[in-house]
């Protein structure tokens, strides 16, 4: 009689065993599937964002500016001693990329030399020497050759940049202006035109030790 009862309780606990053990082994599955889910996920998600990384990259590519000739210095002042009032240059786009917005900047009601607080332009230029750095100068915009009406410079055309007034350098002021200390002869300075989107074009130039009235930065 107690064989048999002993006989039916073991019965009933390898019942039990493996009830759990079914128990675990879906535990088990559904763990496994959450995290083969999350890491599905995640690498879609890593996929996305590199992805748009690419893109992104090449859109910064696409937007580069290039510098297309010289750099050209008109002199307030000439001589040893002189100063230099206007740069000019002529940029086009590399690479073929996307066009970028040159609308010129508004002038400064003071003549300072650089933009309105509230101007619209979108392209910045900054002056750098060794002892000052002038942000958001004052510019003004030529197209040259293929133009299409427009202020965007885009693919085969040619825009010629140049800071401070494009005729007289009074409209909006000039160099003479902005700066604490004159541009003057032996002198390297950096220019940084810097668009919406796209790398910032590094301008560096040194001035002659004589200025005249026209005169191509090396």
């Amino acid at each position: 009689m107690l064989n048999k009862l002993f006989r039916t309780i073991k019965k009933d606990e390898k019942g039990i065993t493996g009830l759990e053990t079914a128990i675990i082994l879906i535990a088990f599955v559904v763990v496994a599937a959450v995290f083969a889910y999350t890491a599905l996920s995640a690498g879609l998600f890593s996929t996305q964002k590199s992805s748009e990384a690419v893109y992104a990259g090449l859109k910064e590519a696409q937007s580069t500016l290039e510098l297309k000739g010289s750099v050209v210095a008109t002199a307030g002042t000439t001589g040893a001693s002189g100063t230099i009032k206007q740069i000019s240059f002529v940029l086009s786009n590399v690479l073929h990329g996307e066009s970028i917005d040159f609308t010129a900047p508004s002038a400064a009601t003071d003549n300072s030399g650089l933009a309105a607080s509230d101007s619209a332009n979108v392209v910045v230029i900054s002056y750098i020497d060794e002892a000052q750095r002038k942000d958001d100068l004052y510019w003004t915009v030529t197209k040259l050759g293929k133009d299409d009406g427009d202020d965007l410079l885009e693919d085969g055309e040619k825009f010629q940049v140049i800071i401070g007034d494009a005729t007289t350098g009074e409209g909006g002021g000039n160099l003479l202006d902005a700066l604490a200390t004159d541009l003057g002869p032996n002198k390297k300075f950096t220019l940084e035109v810097k668009p919406a989107i796209g790398s910032v074009l590094i301008i560096e130039r040194t001035t002659p030790a004589y200025i005249d009235n026209i005169m191509n930065l090396r």
